[in-house]
């Protein structure tokens, strides 16, 4: 049972709770059947989630937003040696795709103090200041300036990306056949595919609605119950299965259903519900579920952008609670840690008191499909952002190419997911380099470059964990093998910036449903924390160059 010291904190926090209070990270340490959770809390959180998912019209000037609130109440937990676990299920079950992603992160930096930019804007830049911006709703990019930063000195960077393989709807998704109503999709990414059969599936993403004075909202929306689902062939059908595999035909096999057409109507109905003329591009009863949960007219709808998504939270497993089963931990986990690490590092003005760099995360889009898009790692977002920045600092200052000596000095961290051994395919990994679960995070090697990690920043980030008690693994993969990649070398070779690539061991790599270790998680969150505290000590103490 709760102590009384418990309820009566419980009690304080529901009858005024703070914009920054969620009710998940609460009531996960309460038997759900001990304390109800009252109905105004629920309507309070969910109206502030409502307005927080709101951005300004396309047609009205931008503005300075910025938001002076302070660190949030978590911080204190991971700043005392306390586990970030909880919040990451928080983050993933909010972040159903990369633009609920970016816009949970974004709420967390504004509730930590940093202050929103806009690429389209000047920018008044100062040592000590905070900033990030967006772009497309899908990236960000976030930075802490030290006060001691002068013209020319690096940027300490963590850079992981949004976005994960899933199946989004066609620009046309309404299709019927044998009396159901289909949902057109198209694959994203590298998926396993098969994983998203029978599972209880919905959608998720931004739509573009027009308001009543003519202008256009970006509005997210996350439809929480499940109304798709891709059924699997009963074995009887296909006696084979098992012997063969399951090979589905990812055009023709792998369409979601979603109702059946309706026959008992009128024929205004039927016209409405079944039919998919040219002008609907969807069906109709999917419409109406959005227009329900945006609280708008259908006819507002002008443009939609949706991921289908498995409805089942995110959550630990395990008989010792020592697993986190999710979906698209490749590469959110590496995105909250790497935001995470950036805020506890610089939550009292004291933080960056005695930095001289500029400490930054990147969060980008696009990744799994390689990168080349204009919110993705391809694109020059991170480069040109520090380029303003040193412009924008120097401004008092006529000195040779700060940038250029910047860059010569910063360092990048590529943080995307690992391959941890599996125990039923041993064999698929090479025979040293076998990572772990619960054992640090791993570097990895690539001879050919796949990866961007060398000698040099592979000392230099293990530095980092030896200097705090940290473990760290090694992983290089097969000669007989393909190697996949990051966006390591991609901004590496974008302006030569020295990078190292590393990732937090899991399984079910592009599952529907996928597998880390809790440990690995706090373990990356204080690795990258300590990153940013002390790199600039270590640095300086390697001469490769000179």
């Amino acid at each position: 049972m709760p102590t009384a010291a418990a309820i009566a904190r419980f009690q304080v926090q529901v009858l005024h709770p703070s914009p920054f209070f969620k009710p998940s990270t609460l009531f996960s340490k309460f038997p759900r059947s001990s304390l109800p959770i009252p109905s105004t809390l629920k309507r309070s959180n969910t109206r502030f989630r409502r307005l927080s998912s709101l951005t300004p019209p396309l047609c009205s000037s931008s503005s300075h937003s910025s938001s002076a609130g302070g660190s949030l109440e978590s911080h204190s937990s991971s700043e005392s040696g306390g586990s970030i676990v909880g919040d990451l299920l928080d983050y993933l079950n909010e972040s159903w795709t990369q633009f609920h992603a970016t816009a949970e992160a974004k709420r967390q930096l504004l509730a930590a103090g940093f202050h929103l930019l806009n690429e389209n804007d000047e920018w008044d830049l100062k040592p000590g200041g905070r900033y990030f911006f967006t772009r497309n709703m899908s990236s960000l990019v976030a930075f802490a300036i030290g006060e001691k930063y002068s013209n020319g000195n690096g940027f300490h960077i963590i850079a992981a990306h949004t976005d994960s393989p899933c199946l989004k709807l066609k620009p046309n998704s309404a299709s019927s056949k044998s009396g159901y109503l289909m949902v057109n999709v198209q694959t994203y990414g590298s998926g396993l595919w098969h994983t998203w059969f029978d599972r209880d599936l919905s959608v998720a993403g931004r739509v573009i609605v027009r308001a009543d004075n003519g202008c256009f909202l970006h509005k997210l929306v996350k439809i929480k119950r499940p109304i798709l689902r891709v059924p699997t062939l009963a074995i009887h059908l296909d006696r084979t299965v098992n012997k063969d595999g399951f090979k589905p035909n990812l055009e023709t096999h792998l369409i979601p259903l979603l109702a059946k057409k309706v026959d008992n109507a009128s024929a205004e109905t039927k016209d409405k519900i079944n039919m998919s003329s040219s002008k609907d591009a969807h069906h109709q009863q999917l419409l109406q579920i959005l227009s329900d949960e945006l609280a708008c007219n259908i006819d507002d709808i002008i443009s939609i952008e949706l991921n289908v998504c498995d409805t089942q939270p995110s959550c630990l497993g395990g008989v010792n609670n020592e697993f986190i089963f999710s979906g698209r931990l490749d590469n959110l986990a590496s995105s909250f840690c790497a935001l995470r690490a950036l805020v506890d590092s610089c939550a009292s003005p004291k933080d960056l008191s005695d930095e001289r760099a500029i400490r930054m995360v990147a969060l980008f889009d696009n990744e799994e499909v390689g990168s080349d898009s204009y919110q993705g790692a391809g694109a020059p977002t991170m480069f040109e952002a520090m380029r303003r920045i040193t412009d924008c600092l120097d401004l008092h200052y006529v000195r040779e190419s700060s940038f250029a000596r910047a860059i010569r000095c910063s360092f990048l961290v590529s943080a995307d997911m690992a391959h941890r051994v599996h125990p039923n395919f041993m064999d698929k990994h090479e025979e040293h380099h076998r990572p772990e679960l619960q054992k640090g995070l791993v570097i990895k090697h690539n001879a050919n470059q796949r990866y961007a990690t060398s000698g040099v920043t592979a000392f230099l980030f293990k530095e980092v964990a030896k200097m705090n008690n940290l473990p760290t693994q090694e992983f290089v993969v097969r000669n007989d093998m393909g190697c996949g990649s990051t966006i390591g070398p991609i901004l590496a070779s974008g302006v030569g910036i020295r990078t190292v690539d590393c990732g937090i061991a899991q399984l079910s790599m592009h599952s529907v449903r996928e597998i880390c270790g809790k440990e690995d998680v706090d373990f990356a969150y204080k690795h990258f924390r300590a990153f940013y505290q002390t790199f600039s000590s270590i640095d300086r103490k390697l001469n490769v160059d000179k």
